[in-house]
């Protein structure tokens, strides 16, 4: 493995931290090196805010300066604002690390091309260029205002990370939530760890819908909130045959979000990202729509009968952990 892919192996994993949360922007993970030595490496961590390369910068500044910005830096406009002040020279001798290619477009946040352009750092390594028309094009302007540039350093994994965004792009991308222990059990109450329950919880702020089947509403009396993080709690469908419900179930009191029960799988051909929970009914009606598994296992074996009986092949895409847990990112296989 070169240096380069050493460094940029880092932004991906960095990036990874903040996967779908992003939504509907891509996952995106920046590194900046001065002088070989690793001065900041930081992620975009929602949409609407500043973007991985402005965050990077930001840190680069504190750590070159010694000194701390007195505003948010997830204000993008405040944080392009303040780096174009800095002198020209200051990211000279700085190289940066991008996962994908710096935006050329003006959207809720600056363009970190034009950034770029004017902080002039002695070198732009990007892992794959950005696919969507009209955003691209970041590369050919540093390019041309002779800033050195080096593309496609781990772009397979880049690829494999940019994997959401470009579905959701066409249609709605599906997300099968798992909790289990590491004997594959799913049933008897809460499984995983606080910070793994957080993580849920940021993932349910910002997909579209939570779809869940109607044998989990029934037995579990779930809430399917985001109280670990106080935002707004996703619109669920309810898969059932039956509209058999108890009504008084913290699952129906919880304001501004709508509750709809349906026995048929709608919208899948819209633009979204979809989140489902549920046990071995729901992935196995819904296997065939599922784009990647999400996986939290807990360091515990039980003797609980519940677990998913089902054959489906999947490929690994990154681990991590949350709190005690493993989490697992995978995706369907298509051998």
């Amino acid at each position: 493995m070169t240096n380069n892919q050493i460094y940029m192996t880092q932004a991906l994993k960095k990036a990874w931290q903040y996967q779908l949360r992003t939504y509907p922007n891509p996952a995106v993970g920046a590194l900046i090196l001065c002088n070989n030595e690793i001065i900041a490496l930081e992620a975009h961590q929602k949409a609407g805010t500043s973007h991985a390369e402005v965050l990077a910068f930001i840190s680069a500044y504190e750590t070159l300066s010694g000194k701390k910005i007195e505003f948010d830096r997830f204000d993008a406009h405040k944080a392009h604002d303040f780096l174009y002040t800095l002198p020209q020279n200051f990211f000279s001798e700085c190289i940066i690390y991008v996962t994908l290619e710096p935006c050329s477009h003006e959207g809720k946040t600056p363009s970190c091309a034009s950034l770029l352009v004017e902080l002039k750092p002695k070198k732009v390594v990007v892992a794959t260029l950005d696919p969507i028309e009209g955003h691209d094009g970041g590369l050919k302007r540093l390019e041309e205002k002779g800033i050195d540039v080096e593309v496609s350093v781990c772009e397979k994994e880049a690829l494999e990370l940019l994997e959401p965004f470009l579905i959701w792009q066409e249609r709605a991308f599906v997300l099968f939530k798992i909790a289990q222990t590491s004997n594959g059990k799913i049933g008897g109450g809460y499984l995983t760890s606080k910070e793994s329950l957080t993580h849920v919880h940021q993932l349910r702020s910002v997909c579209t819908k939570m779809i869940i089947g109607g044998n989990t509403v029934r037995v579990d009396r779930p809430t399917l909130d985001c109280r670990f993080t106080g935002d707004d709690a996703p619109d669920i469908v309810i898969y059932s045959k039956e509209d058999n419900f108890d009504r008084d179930i913290p699952l129906f009191s919880v304001k501004n979000r709508k509750v709809e029960i349906s026995n048929i799988l709608k919208d899948f051909d819209r633009p979204s990202f979809i989140l489902i929970e549920g046990g071995e009914g729901m992935i196995n009606a819904l296997k065939d729509k599922i784009d990647w598994l999400l996986q939290y296992q807990a360091p515990k074996l039980s003797s609980h009968v519940s677990n998913y009986s089902i054959d489906l092949n999947l490929e690994f895409l990154f681990e991590d952990k949350k709190g005690i847990d493993l989490l697992l990112w995978s995706k369907r296989s298509k051998k």
